[in-house]
């Protein structure tokens, strides 16, 4: 069978690896894709460097829009990045009758309802594996390999920069700056690292899987995000001392009222096997009602990695060419018809209605009577205690200090009633900081 003709638009990193990757392993995709997969045009800005990677065979443009209006290329690979001209041209591209394949998980997640929905119409096929957790199959595992499962959360270190840098204070100890920097030096952070450290990259992944999950709409502006950026290592120690470790954690789950879609450091207990994933890694937990719990783990960004979850999009789609679009696999899983009925029925909680547990520490004046204020405004507000841990003063201000940390743990609470009763324990006299405050999830 004649091979399929693709259209790379970006050839950074990751486009370099796809191309690498591909035309080194072409035998082997090409019998598992039952025909040749060739990237026979390319749009990059520098074209003459482009050219100089990719040989004379293939085209190199500096214009994408060119790309894909030749009638000969079938797949448009979007590897540009951003919402502004790539959503442009993949838009352009469904126009023309384009397959797509995009690692651009902000792209799919700010504005995914209005491109998927482009793309039913025309009767092409949007694939995004690599836009989540780099090489890791974590969406199809979503959307095919748990399809007779009612997927009931998940939960994932959908973030490798972030991960570093909590692994990196933890074990050496040294404070958020300190590690950032390292991280930086060594690659694994940007010169900006705005969207991983403040936890938005982390939250455009979430949305894209929490919409697979449960067959609901892309919802991104109503996920709560939070980074690590407030993270101090005094609440990393003191997290190890009660058996957990402090990880930036995406969290999806179906609960009575509706789904919660959040991002946040969470403590998760040091037993768990998610709480052991270091350095730059990536996994994601999943619990689904028939197969039980299941772990995926494994490189989350990267050239290579990234490309293999390219190139398996680009093999689905090659397999897929002449099919029914009536029968391929639905872009979010579901059929598309039944989305809006699930945005109704399964509505995206606000945080103040998510039920969880928490760690709370709060610098407090070293005298008695302390603790039973705390502990009664708590109890007050029906918030049950499960733990206390009480820091000597010499340990925490010094020789003489007059103030100590108090750290609780507390049992499921609503978030709301715990931003009440925070507020009261934060107009207290005796209480000299803000405090911290962490949630906790047992992932069972």
């Amino acid at each position: 069978m004649k091979p399929i003709q693709a259209g790379l638009l970006g050839l950074g990193t990751v486009g370099g690896g796809v191309f690498d990757v591909l035309r080194r392993n072409q035998d082997e995709i090409s019998r598992r894709a039952g025909r040749g997969i060739q990237i026979t045009m390319v749009a990059a800005r520098d074209v003459a460097r482009a050219q100089s990677l990719v040989g004379p065979d293939v085209q190199v443009l500096g214009d994408a829009s060119a790309i894909i209006a030749n009638p000969d290329i079938a797949i448009v690979i979007e590897l540009i990045g951003g919402c502004g001209i790539a959503k442009t041209l993949v838009l352009e591209a469904i126009a023309a009758g384009k397959h797509v394949v995009t690692a651009n998980k902000a792209l799919l997640a700010v504005h995914g309802s209005e491109i998927f929905a482009a793309a039913s119409a025309r009767g092409v096929m949007v694939a995004f594996e690599a836009a989540v957790a780099g090489g890791i199959p974590i969406i199809k595992a979503l959307r095919e390999g748990l399809t007779a499962n009612r997927i009931q959360w998940l939960a994932g270190i959908i973030n490798g920069t972030t991960n570093f840098i909590l692994s990196e204070m933890r074990s050496q100890g040294r404070d958020f700056d300190v590690v950032l920097e390292e991280a930086q030096r060594l690659g694994y952070a940007e010169a900006d690292p705005g969207f991983d450290i403040q936890g938005v990259d982390a939250a455009h992944k979430l949305t894209l899987m929490s919409a697979i999950a449960f067959g609901i709409p892309v919802q991104f502006d109503k996920a709560h995000v939070e980074g690590i950026t407030a993270l101090a290592t005094a609440d990393i120690r003191y997290a190890e001392q009660l058996g957990y470790r402090i990880k930036l954690l995406g969290i999806t789950k179906r609960v009575d009222k509706g789904v919660e879609l959040r991002v946040h450091p969470c403590l998760v207990p040091a037993k768990r096997l998610i709480a052991n994933v270091e350095g730059a890694m990536n996994a994601v937990v999943v619990q689904g009602d028939a197969v039980g719990t299941t772990l995926y783990y494994g490189k989350g960004a990267g050239a290579e990695p990234t490309a293999s979850a390219v190139i398996a999009d680009l093999v689905d789609i090659a397999r897929l060419h002449t099919a029914d679009p009536e029968h391929r696999v639905p872009h979010l899983a579901f059929q598309p018809h039944t989305l809006a009925d699930a945005m109704d029925a399964l509505p995206v909680l606000p945080m103040s209605e998510v039920v969880t547990s928490y760690y709370l520490r709060l610098r407090v004046a070293d005298q008695a009577g302390v603790l039973a204020q705390v502990t009664g405004l708590l109890a007050e507000a029906g918030v049950s205690i499960d733990a206390v841990l009480q820091r000597e003063a010499d340990e925490v201000g010094g020789a003489g200090s007059a103030q100590t940390d108090l750290i609780i743990l507390t049992h499921d609470t609503r978030e709301g009633t715990m931003d009440a009763v925070m507020a009261r324990m934060q107009a207290l006299t005796t209480v000299l900081a803000p405090i911290t405050r962490l949630r906790k999830e047992a992932l069972n």
